[in-house]
């Protein structure tokens, strides 16, 4: 095999190694991991089941809007650990030093009546500051195990209202 080819070759295989099956999920993929339907009349039921939900988790309603089905929160996380704290001072001086200080997850709700159901969609997304303040990264939250259990706590929340319990 040619020296070019065999090259081809190489990094035809380490590239396929390194793909990732959950950014290849369609957009259609997409919603359907954060959609849920529920067989109700009303849409605030699960305004407040999502809220209560989310409260539940330590997020912080920002918006909510039960009148169109929209509901924003927020949690923040210090995530600083000591010891790259102390390496980025090593290596940086106080002045110039950098490392991840916090994470705030973002929550938007959109609730949605259709015909005798009521559609719930929530998207996730994380977002890491540095000590500065300023944005290291920022990814939506693409696990499908992630939104299932969320939607199990709501279905929970919504049999126990309904229940009186």
């Amino acid at each position: 095999m040619s020296t070019p080819v065999a090259l081809a070759c190489a990094c035809l295989l380490i590239s396929s190694g390194c793909h990732n099956p959950k950014l290849a999920m369609t957009q259609l993929q997409v919603r359907q991991m954060q959609t849920r339907l529920y067989e109700m009349a009303e849409p605030k039921r699960a305004v407040k089941a999502v809220l209560d939900v989310l409260q539940d988790e330590g997020f912080i309603p920002r918006e909510v809007n039960a009148e169109i089905g929209f509901v924003y929160a927020v949690r923040e996380v210090d995530i600083e650990d000591s010891g790259e704290r102390f390496w980025a001072n090593f290596w940086h001086g106080r002045r110039d030093a950098r490392w991840k200080k916090n994470s705030i997850i973002e929550c938007a709700a959109n609730i949605t009546k259709r015909q005798r159901n009521v559609r719930v969609r929530l998207s996730f997304q994380i977002k890491v500051l540095d000590n500065n303040g300023h944005v290291l990264s920022v990814d939506t939250v693409n696990e499908p195990r992630f939104y299932q259990d969320f939607f199990s706590r709501v279905d929970k929340g919504l049999f126990i209202e309904k229940e009186g319990v």
